[in-house]
């Protein structure tokens, strides 16, 4: 994995993101509400995948991780995950959550263990995400992030 990507704020509305999310089965209900931040990520000019992050005080919630189908498998998902969690530090969270149906095992080898959901603060629970998005069988995860 050592390559650079790009990392490029999205301003308001992102057909392609939309389009590339919906593809892969992600939440697009929200994407528009205050509060989130999403960015494209890119190498050589060419878009690679999308990530975004809600920020409540302490604590991140990352969001809409995903990679091109003919960029998957190059490690993109992690490097794309480890820029998200760089930039929730920056932002003063001390730890980042996810919630998923199906990457649990790809998150818990970036070191995101399985909690309870009456483990996650509040502000994480009331999340579009935790609270109508994601259905209650999506495991909840998390990593602390350095101080």
């Amino acid at each position: 994995m050592g390559f650079d990507l790009n990392q490029q704020a999205l301003e308001g509305p992102d057909d392609k993101l939309r389009a590339v999310l919906a593809a892969a089965g992600l939440p697009v209900d929200d994407l528009t509400d205050p509060g989130r931040s999403f960015y494209r990520f890119s190498r050589g000019g060419q878009t690679v995948g999308f990530g975004g992050l809600e920020l409540y005080g302490e604590a991140a919630l990352l969001r809409s991780i995903v990679v091109q189908p003919d960029q998957q498998g190059f490690g993109f998902g992690h490097a794309i995950t480890l820029a998200l969690l760089d930039q929730a530090h920056k932002k003063g969270a001390a730890a980042a959550y996810v919630l998923t149906e199906t990457a649990a095992p790809f998150f818990q080898s970036l070191g995101f263990p399985p909690i309870a959901r009456d483990d996650a603060p509040g502000a994480i629970l009331t999340t579009r995400q935790a609270a109508s998005l994601c259905p209650a069988s999506a495991a909840l995860m998390v990593r602390s992030l350095p101080a």
